[in-house]
């Protein structure tokens, strides 16, 4: 569930006759490991999207997200015309939360797929536009370079858990029909190393700051639409203290109600349970209203899965991510800490629709 989603929701889908086909998502399709971490170019949209919680040598908490998206254009392929390939986008943002900034920090860029400096490789993750780059390595670490305007991020994750595949063998459910569907496998509970450059108020450049943390990495692609009454969704990815991990989301509809929900939840044994629709309930405690664009958030969440319920607290109230320039999407995406009778934890919190209700066309 990601934020590309936004770019395809809002454009004119009108069926055509000559409308490009794209790669089904289907039932009874296992996600293939680790062959399926790297790119699926038959597919309309496809991310890579890692979120996290860093600590300094000082003990600051910092929260960050970067996430490479590939997007198909259907223009189709025309090498001779070009070095360029019209038929793949490659979209990147990033993001640093920073208390002692008082504000989340972002950066984005866009790019057609070309020349070996953007592009998203198949059969491994390996990513890059320009000077962004993710790659996996062959004992499955990652390694992530970003240079961003005003921060940078340069970090390892390192796996601790077997991937979690979500919803049945990776194919997961997004509506009521079963082709509203996507692919879609989680890598919990990563350690993180390395470096940030943290943002400075001045506009001064600041020193790079060694960081330790744990990270969630999503990978995850489609080629169908959400239900055509989406106003948007909340989601949720946590890294429990005792070990285990939870994924959640709620997509909801105009009125408020959930048109699909989902969760799955893996205990630090390594068991993993999923949760249908009706075990699913996000309700909003608190809002913050955005000094920039007036929209309102529900930063402070009760999440219910199952039996068990958190709340959620935000690292910061200011986390809100303008993508107008790249995806078009204007949504709160942060990092919050969980506590309630599922244990404690850290995660991030994504909210979208809030800024403006999605516009889909009925096809």
């Amino acid at each position: 569930m990601r934020v590309l989603l936004l770019v395809m929701l809002s454009m004119s889908m009108t069926a055509l006759a000559d409308e490009p086909a794209f790669a089904p998502v289907v039932p009874d399709h296992a996600v293939e490991w680790p062959k399926d971490s790297g790119a699926h170019p038959a597919y309309r949209t496809e991310w890579w999207y890692a979120t996290g919680w860093l600590d300094t040598p000082d003990h600051q908490p910092l929260g960050f997200q970067i996430t490479f998206f590939r997007s198909n254009t259907g223009k189709g392929r025309q090498e001779s015309a070009s070095a360029f390939d019209p038929s793949q986008l490659i979209i990147a943002h990033a993001a640093l939360s920073d208390p002692a900034y008082g504000r989340l920090v972002h950066d984005q860029n866009i790019a057609r797929q070309g020349f070996g400096l953007v592009y998203s490789k198949e059969g491994n993750t390996d990513v890059k536009l320009d000077a962004w780059r993710m790659t996996r390595a062959a004992d499955g670490s990652y390694a992530v370079v970003v240079d961003a305007a005003g921060f940078a991020l340069h970090l390892t994750f390192t796996p601790t858990q077997p991937p979690m595949l979500q919803g049945e063998q990776g194919f997961s459910r997004k509506g009521p029909r079963p082709e509203q569907a996507s692919y879609y496998y989680s890598e919990p509970r990563l350690k993180v190393t390395g470096s940030v450059v943290r943002p400075s108020a001045s506009g001064k450049a600041n020193a790079s700051v060694d960081v330790t943390g744990r990270a969630w990495l999503d990978h995850e692609w489609s080629s169908t639409l959400l239900s055509s009454d989406a106003a948007g969704w909340d989601w949720l990815g946590a890294n429990f203290d005792d070990g285990a991990a939870l994924m959640a989301f709620k997509i909801r509809a105009r009125d408020g109600r959930a048109v699909w929900a989902h969760a799955a939840l893996r205990d630090r044994d390594g068991r993993t349970q999923q949760f249908g629709p009706g075990d699913v309930e996000f309700t909003p405690e608190r809002e913050w209203r955005s000094p920039r664009t007036n929209t309102a958030y529900p930063v402070s969440m009760n999440v219910r899965v199952g039996g068990m319920r958190w709340r959620l607290s935000p690292l910061i109230d200011d986390q809100e991510l303008d993508s107008r320039d790249s995806t078009g999407a204007l949504y709160w995406e942060g990092a919050v800490t969980l506590d309630g009778s599922g244990g404690k934890g850290h995660g991030y919190l994504e909210l979208t629709g809030y800024a403006k209700t999605l516009e889909v066309e009925k096809r």
